[in-house]
């Protein structure tokens, strides 16, 4: 079955795997799905992840989810904002904050995938991918 978002089934298998509390999930690997699993990792959302090689043209991204001491996942909404039917730009001047500061804003930037706090200090603008807090 072809997917036609798949930054959207990504979020969608995160947010899904987390209602059913599974300690880790894997999907199909693409560059953009690995860099957005290393601004998860940096920004503590997820424990880490991992490329695993499942055949010789296979390759997945597995996820490790993390949860609080209470069984509460740390990702609350995790949300994609550009969608391939109405891309949304940023100016870097108008790079806004999720959540006053508490969330992440994750851009495609000419640099690369970027956090929107990355973005702000690199005074670059792009392409809003989607929210995570």
């Amino acid at each position: 079955m072809t997917v036609i978002d798949p930054i959207a089934d990504m979020f969608t298998r995160i947010r899904n795997a987390q209602i059913v509390s599974f300690d880790s999930i894997s999907f199909q690997y693409s560059n953009i799905k690995c860099e957005i699993a290393k601004i998860l990792t940096n920004e503590g959302y997820i424990n880490g992840y991992e490329i695993v090689n499942d055949d010789l043209n296979k390759r997945l991204i597995k996820l490790s989810l993390k949860y609080d001491k209470n069984g509460k996942p740390l990702i609350e909404s995790i949300r994609r904002v550009s969608k391939p039917s109405k891309r949304v730009y940023t100016k870097k001047k108008d790079i806004y904050k999720v959540l006053n500061g508490f969330g992440t804003l994750i851009l495609s930037t000419s640099k690369g995938i970027l956090s929107g706090k990355e973005a702000r200090i690199k005074n670059l603008g792009g392409e809003v991918i989607g929210e995570v807090y």
